[in-house]
C-alpha cells in the first residue's frame, strides 16, 4: 500500500468492511480532488473484482461534455472487457448492463470477497437513465447474501445524499455503511508536503492552506525548487496556470446546475461573516423555497459553505459564510481581473491588498481548525459552539467585532483575537483599548452564569508588554498543527 495521509477512521471503516464476511454496501462521498479514488483505490491495491468510472461532464480543458446514457453505456462495456467480459453486444440499458456484470461476475470462482468499485456515479446518471433502479435490482439480485463489498463513490456530494445514502425510494434502507470524505486540516497538509519532499516552514505551509485549502489534488502540483511565492503564481497568475480554471470545472462536475452554486458563492465570498437565507434569495433572485434549501444544503455538504447562528441570536438566525480557501483566494485575485504579471505574487507580497487578504484568510484557517484550538483551550471534551459577533455602531455608541466566539457549555465564553503576524504580536495602547471595548460589549450580552476569557490565536505567540496581560489565553499556530 502507498502512503495515506491520515483517514484514520476512514482506514478503520474500510478495513472492517474487508475483513466481513456477509453483503456490504458503501456509499463515499466528498467534494471533488479530495482524495476519494485513490484512498479506496489503496487500501484495496486495485485488487477489484470490476471497477469502473463514469463519463466526467467537464473535460480538464474546461470545455463542457455533454455525454449521452448511450456514451455511458458504451463506457461501461468497454469497463467491462477489461475485467474479460466477451461479450461483444453494448447494453441498451443500465439494467441490462448490470447483468452483464453479473454473468462476468458469475464466472469468477469466489474463494475470498468479491469487492466491486463503481466509481463517479453521479455522473452515470443522465436524464431518464433509470440508473437506480439498476443497481438497486443489481444488489437485490446478485450481491446481497455474497461475500460482496461493492462501493459507490461520487464527488456530487448532494446527489449521494440524496439518491443513494438518504433515498427513501429503491435504494432505502440498501446502504450498510456511508462515508464522507473531507479536505485536509494543517497537520495533514504538513504530512502530505513532507511525503512530498517539500521543505517549508508551518508559517509557509499555513499561508499555502490559506490559498489551496487541504485539497490533495491542488497540494500535489507543488514544486519543491520554488518558494512560497512563486508557488502561488505559477498555480494561479503563470501562463496556463494549472488552478486559474479549476472554479468553473469544480462546480460544473459537482452540480446539475452550477450556475446557481455559483452565484451564490460569489455572493457570500463578497462578506466574511456570509448572509441569511433572506438576503441570499433577495440578492440573487432564487425563490426561498426547496430549491435554494436544496441548492444552499449541498454547498453545505460539500464543505464550500458553512451555516451557523452569531454570537447572542436565536438559532433561527442562520447565517451561510464561504469557508472554502480556494474559492475564496480565487474570488479575491482572480474571478473578473484582469492581472496580466505572471509573477504578481512575487511582486506584490508586500502591498496592502495581500496584507490584508493574509489577515482575513487567517481568520478563515482558525474556522476551520476550531477543535485544534479547543484542544489547545484544554476543552476537547466540552460541548461549544463557534461563531462571530458583531454589534452595530451608533451615533452614542462605538461599534465592536469578534472574529470567534466560542460559546461553551461549561458556561465559559472564550473570546478569540485571530492575528497571523510574522512575528510575535506586540499588543499596542490602541489596541488594548479596542480590545477593553470589546470585552465591555461583550459582558453585556453574557448570562449570570457566564464568565469571559479573552483569547488570542497568532502565528508565533504574544510579546510580553504593558498591555500583554489582557489576554487570558495564547494559542500559537503550533497548536493548529495537531
Amino acid at each position: 500500500m502507498g502512503i495515506i495521509i491520515g483517514r484514520k477512521r476512514e482506514l478503520q471503516q474500510l478495513r472492517r468492511l474487508q475483513r466481513t464476511n456477509r453483503s456490504e454496501f458503501l456509499a463515499v462521498y466528498g467534494r471533488r480532488r479530495v482524495g476519494k479514488t485513490y484512498l479506496i483505490k489503496e487500501v484495496f491495491q486495485n485488487d477489484f473484482a470490476f471497477s469502473h468510472t463514469g463519463l466526467a461532464p467537464v473535460s480538464e480543458s474546461e470545455t463542457d461534455v455533454k455525454y449521452t446514457l448511450k456514451d455511458q453505456l458504451q463506457h461501461f462495456k468497454r469497463s467491462l472487457q477489461m475485467y474479460g467480459y466477451k461479450g461483444g453486444k453494448c447494453p441498451s440499458s443500465w439494467l441490462e448492463a448490470f447483468y452483464m456484470l453479473e454473468d462476468l461476475l458469475a464466472q469468477r470462482e469466489q474463494t475470498e470477497r468479491m469487492v466491486i468499485f463503481i466509481d463517479e456515479l453521479p455522473w452515470m446518471d443522465t436524464p431518464r437513465s433509470k440508473l437506480l433502479q439498476a443497481i438497486d435490482a443489481f444488489w437485490n439480485s446478485w450481491c446481497n447474501g455474497r461475500n460482496v463489498l461493492l462501493i459507490v463513490c461520487g464527488s456530487a456530494a448532494s446527489w449521494m445524499l440524496d439518491n443513494v445514502i438518504n433515498q427513501r425510494g429503491g435504494l432505502y434502507g440498501r446502504v450498510t455503511a456511508d462515508m464522507k470524505l473531507s479536505p485536509f486540516t494543517l497537520a495533514e497538509t504538513e504530512k502530505y508536503f513532507e511525503m512530498l519532499d517539500v521543505q517549508m516552514s508551518r508559517y509557509d505551509i499555513a499561508q499555502a492552506y490559506m490559498a489551496l485549502g487541504g485539497i490533495p489534488y491542488y497540494l500535489n502540483f507543488w514544486q519543491t525548487d520554488m518558494s512560497l511565492a512563486q508557488n502561488i503564481d505559477y498555480m494561479f497568475f503563470a501562463q496556463n496556470a494549472k488552478l486559474r480554471g479549476e472554479f468553473d470545472r469544480l462546480f460544473k462536475s459537482l452540480f446539475a446546475h452550477p450556475e446557481h452554486f455559483v452565484q451564490i458563492v460569489r455572493l457570500l465570498g463578497k462578506r466574511r461573516g456570509g448572509y441569511s437565507r433572506a438576503d441570499i434569495s433577495e440578492k440573487t433572485g432564487m425563490e426561498s423555497g426547496t430549491g435554494l434549501s436544496k441548492t444552499l444544503e449541498a454547498l453545505e455538504v460539500s464543505d464550500f459553505i458553512q451555516c451557523y447562528s452569531p454570537f447572542g441570536e436565536s438559532k433561527r438566525d442562520k447565517l451561510y459564510r464561504l469557508v472554502d480557501p480556494y474559492c475564496l483566494f480565487y474570488l479575491n485575485f482572480i474571478d473578473n481581473k484582469t492581472i496580466a504579471d505572471n509573477s504578481y505574487w512575487q511582486n506584490n507580497l508586500l502591498t496592502p491588498s495581500i496584507n490584508s487578504w493574509r489577515g482575513i484568510a487567517f481568520e478563515e484557517l482558525c474556522l476551520l481548525h476550531i477543535p485544534q484550538i479547543k484542544h489547545a483551550l484544554g476543552i476537547d471534551g466540552v460541548t461549544a459552539t463557534a461563531s462571530n459577533w458583531v454589534l452595530r455602531g451608533s451615533e452614542s455608541q462605538e461599534g465592536a467585532q469578534i472574529d470567534l466566539v466560542i460559546d461553551r457549555a461549561d458556561n465559559v465564553v472564550n473570546l478569540c483575537e485571530l492575528k497571523f503576524y510574522a512575528d510575535e504580536y506586540l499588543l499596542t495602547k490602541d489596541d488594548d483599548r479596542k480590545i477593553r471595548h470589546r470585552i465591555s460589549a461583550m459582558q453585556e450580552q453574557l448570562n449570570r452564569r457566564q464568565s469571559l476569557r479573552v483569547t488570542l490565536v497568532t502565528s508565533f505567540g504574544l510579546s510580553n508588554g504593558m498591555y500583554s496581560g489582557v489576554y487570558t489565553n495564547v494559542v500559537t499556530l503550533d497548536n493548529l498543527f495537531i
